[in-house]
């Protein structure tokens, strides 16, 4: 199976992409029946007891060829800023990925501290696609616009370097943290590239988010966050109560986790 013409071929129509942080979550996942799994900047850093932004390049390969062998889906990798500011940079990350049988990856336009200058993003989209297109089997690159998400919520700024970026050759747009279904309509009627949007916080539902024009549905680290709060909660109630009522929630899903793990896919 051609799993890069696969995912390719899934963005004719909409479609939700969940994140997995670690092999046993990436095949939970797979089990469920999702059609494509997407690594997690944010829940791998934390699996590794680290924040979001501490993990290496080499780190973030290693990390995104296990998933891919981990289940027979396609997988894209949140490949950050590319690990680097300069297009060079971008560049070596494009063709590092390229090398791990992934499906696909996505570069942001944050380096950590601040957004980048438009000037300097229009040199880095155009360096990833260009070291993209070197392989006779490209990966579906995903361009990111992080303003919303950086506490910059300026939509017009969003669609502005979203539209450089679809003009420099980008497969597919990016903007977390778009919280209305305004906000996702304004953005996917001024584009022709399929949009990728993140779940929020109360925001709107996956099949709003299709009604409104996006094609695929993230969730960033919001499963990894909802296992995290499930292990502060179990530990909260066994520290303070003595009791362990988690454990009978839990009991009526092992079955299915079980069972993930010991496929054979």
């Amino acid at each position: 199976m051609d799993r890069r013409q696969t995912f390719r071929d899934l963005h004719k129509t909409p479609f939700i992409i969940p994140n997995p942080w670690d092999l046993g979550s990436a095949r939970v996942l797979a089990s469920l029946g999702f059609q494509a799994l997407a690594t997690t900047s944010a829940g791998f850093a934390n699996s590794l007891g680290r924040p979001d932004g501490r993990v290496t390049r080499d780190e973030a390969i290693a990390h995104s060829s296990a998933i891919v062998g981990a289940t027979p889906l396609p997988v894209s990798a949140d490949l950050e800023n590319g690990f680097g500011d300069s297009p060079e940079d971008v560049a070596e990350t494009i063709r590092r990925a390229l090398e791990v049988g992934l499906a696909g990856c996505s570069i942001e336009d944050f380096d950590t501290a601040e957004l980048y200058a438009p000037e300097l993003s229009a040199e880095r989209i155009p360096a990833a696609v260009e070291a993209n297109q070197s392989s006779d089997s490209p990966l579906l690159l995903t361009a990111r616009a992080e303003n919303h998400i950086r506490g910059n919520p300026d939509l017009a700024d969003t669609i502005a370097r979203l539209q450089a970026y679809q003009e420099a050759g980008a497969d597919v747009l990016y903007a977390p943290g778009l919280a209305t279904t305004e906000e996702i309509e304004n953005l996917t009627s001024t584009v022709d590239r399929p949009v990728n949007v993140l779940i929020m916080p109360g925001g709107p539902s996956a099949p709003q988010i299709f009604e409104a024009g996006a094609t695929r549905v993230s969730v960033g680290s919001a499963i990894s966050a909802a296992a995290q709060a499930t292990i502060v909660e179990a530990g909260r109630e066994l520290l303070d109560q003595g009791t362990h009522e988690f454990w009978m929630k839990a009991v009526g899903s092992m079955g299915v986790v079980m069972g993930a793990m010991s496929s054979d896919d």
